[in-house]
């Protein structure tokens, strides 16, 4: 059996952690626990009550004297596994948990990681153009490619769409795609021409400006690093895409 105490051995730093992480290492641990390590854990099946009683019954706290504190951390922990669906019941009145399917999966902390990794960005709710294309690139921690990917698949999404030539890139091609159709002159083939000029040159204005900023990471200093910042651009990709979906001919 792998001790709590021994995947996060300062309590105070257990304490720090957010409940997604401190739910995958509690999600190791019971994964470690074989018959007669742990009656929190018999046979496959899970006990909250024994884990939180019998197991630590005679026993030494392991975390001295902020054990109290660690045990109200790790029922917030223990909430979350059952609410993301990696603890379920065995059957509806039955008091004793499984590991789920997706529970069944994560073992270690790699495998916590890379399912957290996935909830920053969920696949359901992104363009699949995105899904099928940059998705692999963020869970393997990729955040500036997946960037660049993602706003590629914009551009060439805009190129196609708009039955403009390979050579067509970059912003002078969303100027061209998004030009408001203003004053007699015909708009590009991509503007909303029931929008009001106004927004029909705003709209241009944000095709050139995000493709500007983000599609080139090589050459950009706003590309996102971190986990958190690199979905949200990618959603926003993602939202302009299906913005292309609605107004291409």
């Amino acid at each position: 059996m792998v001790r709590l105490s021994s995947l996060v051995p300062n309590a105070t730093d257990l304490l720090e952690l957010e409940v997604e992480e401190l739910g995958g290492i509690l999600l190791i641990h019971l994964h470690s626990c074989k018959q007669g390590d742990c009656t929190a854990v018999q046979n496959g099946q899970i006990s909250q009550d024994n884990f939180f009683r019998d197991d630590r019954r005679g026993k030494p706290p392991e975390y001295g004297a902020q054990q109290e504190q660690v045990d109200a951390a790790l029922l917030e922990a223990w909430a979350w596994l059952q609410s993301e669906g990696l603890l379920v019941k065995k059957g509806i009145t039955d008091h004793w948990l499984v590991f789920s399917r997706r529970g069944k999966q994560i073992m270690s902390r790699d495998d916590v990681a890379s399912y957290l990794k996935a909830h920053l960005l969920p696949k359901r709710q992104i363009h699949p153009m995105i899904a099928s294309k940059v998705y692999p690139a963020f869970l393997r921690g990729e955040y500036d490619t997946a960037v660049f990917q993602s706003f590629r698949e914009v551009e060439v999404s805009v190129r196609q769409s708009g039955g403009f030539p390979p050579t067509a890139i970059g912003v002078p091609l969303m100027r061209d795609a998004f030009r408001a159709a203003n004053s007699g002159q015909t708009g590009g083939p991509l503007a909303d021409k029931q929008l009001p000029v106004a927004e029909q040159e705003a709209m241009a204005n944000l095709f050139a400006g995000t493709i500007g900023l983000f599609k080139n990471p090589q050459s950009h200093r706003h590309v996102p690093t971190h986990p958190e910042d690199a979905s949200e651009v990618i959603m926003f990709a993602s939202q302009l895409l299906r913005m292309i979906d609605r107004v291409k001919p």
